[in-house]
């Protein structure tokens, strides 16, 4: 008796763990399961877009090397990096010392041709006068002629080298071609440029007022692209802001790296909305597609496919009837629905007890 009576209890506490398992495990089950919300089918509007990153760059013509186009020693350099510069601001000197000797060399050649080129003219008028009372040869008024002929020619190439002299002169001081910020300097006072061969670069400026992204569209995507489209970008320095622009151009040519194809389409900027942006910042580029006004739309979450086909549930009263619709496109976890539900019927959205916790 007492051997059964102790298979008897072992079985029952035996069963008694099992229920305790199970029951533990059920419940943990049970907490995950999910739960169902209806909403509404309403209209709103919905557009489709394309995600991109891209980089802030300067425009053509927004970021100019500033050089020199004569050979010499820097006298004095007027700016720095960060400095903001106008357009047309004196920004560097050359030393001038030997082009304003030959300036003054010019201007001593200009002065001799103007006083040949009187004293032949007056000696034409009077050669003139002596052959009309015969007293020289034709030949002689001739010679004369033809010495006021080259007396002007050789004021005329003064003249010109002097301008040229003028010219030269005006190099040593260099302006700046754009208003924007001094972004480099490769020059510094006391060094010797040479011009011979390519003109040195003293410095770089940037107008951070002419920017524009160059957005990195992958090939999938590139097809939907057009010139004209909206987009919008954040940059990392200003989470928060969206900045705005239109796209102003796509290069045919692709740039390829990991394998990966992309194409930049370059998007000019609208708005800076009074930050300050600068080459090179990252950007997280959304493009703006089509946009489909006034449409039935519902959670993307609330359909379910089958066999190439798409199902909701409505709730009808009591009922929950399962319905195959038409879809159309999908933004920000909305579907648009084209066929199989009217305005405000109620479909039933699957949720987790993680999302309800929210």
């Amino acid at each position: 008796m007492k051997r059964k009576w102790y298979i008897g209890g072992g079985v029952i506490l035996l069963l008694a763990a099992v229920a305790f398992i199970g029951g533990s495990v059920l419940g943990d089950k049970g907490a995950k399961m999910p739960t169902a919300k209806t909403v509404l089918v309403a209209r709103r509007d919905i557009g489709s877009s394309v995600l991109a990153t891209g980089i802030i760059k300067p425009m053509v013509g927004a970021e100019v090397k500033v050089g020199s186009r004569i050979s010499g020693v820097v006298k004095r350099l007027r700016s720095n990096i960060g400095d903001f510069v106008k357009k047309g601001q004196l920004i560097a000197e050359l030393d001038d010392a030997e082009l304003r000797a030959k300036l003054d060399q010019n201007k001593a050649a200009l002065a001799k041709a103007q006083s040949d080129h009187t004293y032949a003219k007056l000696n034409v008028a009077r050669q003139r006068s002596l052959l009309s009372q015969n007293f020289i040869s034709r030949q002689q008024v001739d010679v004369a002629v033809n010495a006021y002929e080259v007396a002007k020619a050789q004021l005329r190439q003064a003249e010109a080298n002097l301008e040229f002299a003028r010219v030269q002169l005006s190099y040593t001081r260099i302006h700046s071609p754009i208003s924007g910020v001094i972004a480099s300097v490769s020059t510094q006072e006391g060094e010797t440029v040479s011009a011979s061969l390519a003109a040195p670069t003293f410095v770089s400026i940037i107008d951070l007022h002419r920017l524009e992204v160059h957005a990195y569209v992958d090939e999938t995507d590139i097809g939907k692209i057009r010139v004209g489209q909206e987009a919008s970008f954040t940059v990392d320095t200003y989470p928060d802001t969206d900045f705005k622009g239109t796209i102003t151009a796509i290069y045919p040519k692709a740039i390829i790296q990991d394998n990966v194809v992309n194409y930049i389409a370059t998007v000019v900027i609208s708005d800076s909305q009074g930050k300050i942006l600068r080459p090179e910042m990252s950007t997280n580029m959304t493009i703006a597609l089509e946009t489909r006004k006034n449409v039935l739309t519902v959670p993307t979450s609330a359909i379910t496919r089958e066999r190439g086909e798409r199902y909701v549930t409505v709730l009808e009263g009591e009922m929950k009837i399962r319905r195959q619709v038409k879809t159309g496109w999908k933004d920000n976890g909305s579907t648009e629905i084209t066929r199989g539900l009217k305005e405000g019927e109620q479909v039933l959205v699957t949720i987790t007890n993680k999302e309800n916790e929210r």
